[in-house]
């Protein structure tokens, strides 16, 4: 039935489309009685406004959700982003987010925060001897430990490799104390891995900080701590001194000065006789090296071969004085009458001893020098033999097979065993100058050295002391069949030129004052 004249449903109807595209998709055309085209028309549009009105009621329901999602995905990145993925702990930048929000808070009168910095002292041991799937797994069970020590509220952090954060938002000395000590005792307990105990024990460096203190600041005093903690070789706990700092730049300056001193020749070598007990006869001496700095003067080992193997640059200086010394030897050879059993002893580093080009480089300087290999010793720390993986046991072996003879130095010190003394290329043991100290009078020190003794004995090998201070100490290990020594009764380290007039005047030590 077509539409009557005046009739308003025209105009409604017009409105509603006006609406409907305008966006009003809840518009509705009211129907008639008259079923006629114009609500035929308005019937329509109703279904396509109820259409498009539940399609965009799902397009908004999607949107949400993708947005939900988006948002999840957002945060867990970002707590990705903060959270350590070995252990699970904050990382860096979590803790330098959270020392901000704790140095924030400090001027509403609160306390300041406390930071603590740790190190593991032997975890580069754990990994070489176990392997770093081990290594991973006592770094997980030291994070756990720490949240043991911890309170709620605190953060714990690790920042890579061996080193962990705790961050106290608000301390006190004395509470920051107390963590610092409860980490040392939860990390005094052995870890289990596999059939082996081993004991993450840590250097811990403190401090707490002051109104008006940046996070940057606090990280440095909090990082200079425990470089002096680590000084200890120990597990210890130092608390920021402002003169520390004063001591780290001395340190970074000598660590710079240190890579021109080699090319400068501000190097120079000393030598400590190894005498046969029984006659003072010397038979061989072990090279030491000086730094004669040109502002601080003589400047002692302790303090510069820590440095040297911290940047780097041992390697340089261990081959420095390796054909340096034995050069050297070569041209006593041609001025002095030596026996031919006098041996030239030479420290090996660790990090030497890992280069693949040691043997190769100790040919060529037996090769220069055209010394007896026999007569070269080198001298290698009972840790680095332990612990040595294949290409240290490929570097002894081929050493070995020079001819070149192979030292443990400062035994007593690390993993004494008959077991791996048999197995090992070496030739002869120096027992380190601790086990020798206190003897006089001590019977059960005695009888401690004595067993050390058979037990290099029994692995047929030489043992020679050091540190031998006085006679009686001499007579002691003389009566139990000890051969060989060196220490301050015979002599102190002496230049060069010192040696050769020993040598050359066939000097028995102790020589007369």
């Amino acid at each position: 039935m077509p539409a009557k004249r005046g009739d308003d449903r025209l105009t409604q109807l017009v409105d509603a489309i006006a609406r409907l595209a305008s966006g009003d998709l809840s518009t509705r055309i009211a129907v008639s009685q008259e079923r006629d085209e114009i609500d035929a028309v308005s019937m329509g549009i109703n279904l396509l406004a109820e259409e498009l009105q539940l399609m965009y009621k799902q397009l908004e329901q999607r949107v949400e959700e993708r947005t939900a999602m988006l948002r999840r995905a957002h945060q867990a990145m970002s707590l990705m982003a903060m959270t350590d993925a070995l252990t699970g702990l904050a990382n860096r930048a979590a803790l330098a987010e959270r020392i901000n929000e704790a140095l924030e808070r400090t001027p509403d009168g609160r306390r300041t925060p406390a930071l603590l910095l740790l190190d593991l002292n032997s975890f580069k041991q754990i990994n070489d001897s176990f392997g770093h799937e081990a290594g991973d797994r006592v770094l997980v069970a030291v994070g756990q430990r720490l949240r043991e020590a911890v309170r709620e509220g605190d953060t714990v952090a690790r920042l890579g490799g061996d080193e962990f954060a705790i961050l106290i938002p608000e301390a006190t000395v004395d509470q920051a104390l107390a963590t610092a000590n409860r980490i040392l005792a939860v990390l005094g307990r052995s870890i289990q891995l596999d059939e082996m105990n081993v004991w993450p024990q840590a250097s811990i460096g403190l401090c707490v900080a002051e109104p008006g203190q940046t996070a940057q600041e606090l990280l440095l005093e909090a990082d200079t701590a425990m470089y002096e903690a680590k000084k200890d070789r120990r597990a210890s706990i130092k608390m920021f001194q402002p003169p520390m700092l004063f001591s780290r730049q001395l340190h970074n300056q000598m660590a710079a000065e240190l890579r021109d001193a080699i090319a400068a020749g501000e190097f120079t070598l000393y030598y400590q006789p190894v005498v046969e007990l029984a006659t003072g006869r010397i038979r061989g001496a072990e090279v030491l090296v000086r730094w004669n700095h040109p502002e601080r003067g003589m400047v002692m080992p302790d303090e510069f071969i820590p440095l040297a193997e911290e940047t780097g640059l041992i390697i340089d200086l261990g081959r420095w004085i390796m054909r340096t010394a034995v050069l050297a030897f070569a041209r006593w050879r041609t001025v002095i009458p030596l026996e031919d059993d006098f041996r030239l002893r030479v420290n090996l580093s660790v990090a030497e001893l890992q280069r693949i080009d040691l043997v190769d480089y100790v040919r060529e300087v037996l090769r220069d020098s055209r010394i007896d290999p026999a007569q070269l010793v080198l001298e290698i720390t009972e840790t680095a033999l332990v612990t040595g993986g294949d290409v240290e046991t490929y570097s002894l072996l081929s050493l070995k097979s020079l001819g070149v003879d192979i030292e443990i130095d400062d035994f007593g010190t690390g993993y004494s065993s008959i077991s791996y003394l048999r197995t090992l290329p070496v030739s002869m043991v120096k027992v380190d100058r601790s086990i020798l100290a206190g003897t006089n009078g001590d019977i059960s020190r005695n009888e401690f050295i004595a067993a050390v003794l058979q037990l290099i004995r029994a692995a047929g090998l030489e043992a020679v002391f050091e540190g031998i201070e006085t006679k009686e100490q001499v007579d002691r290990l003389l009566a139990m069949g000890c051969t060989s020594g060196q220490g301050y009764y015979f002599s102190r380290p002496v230049p060069e030129s010192e040696l050769l007039e020993l040598l050359g005047n066939s000097v028995s030590l102790p020589a007369p004052a």
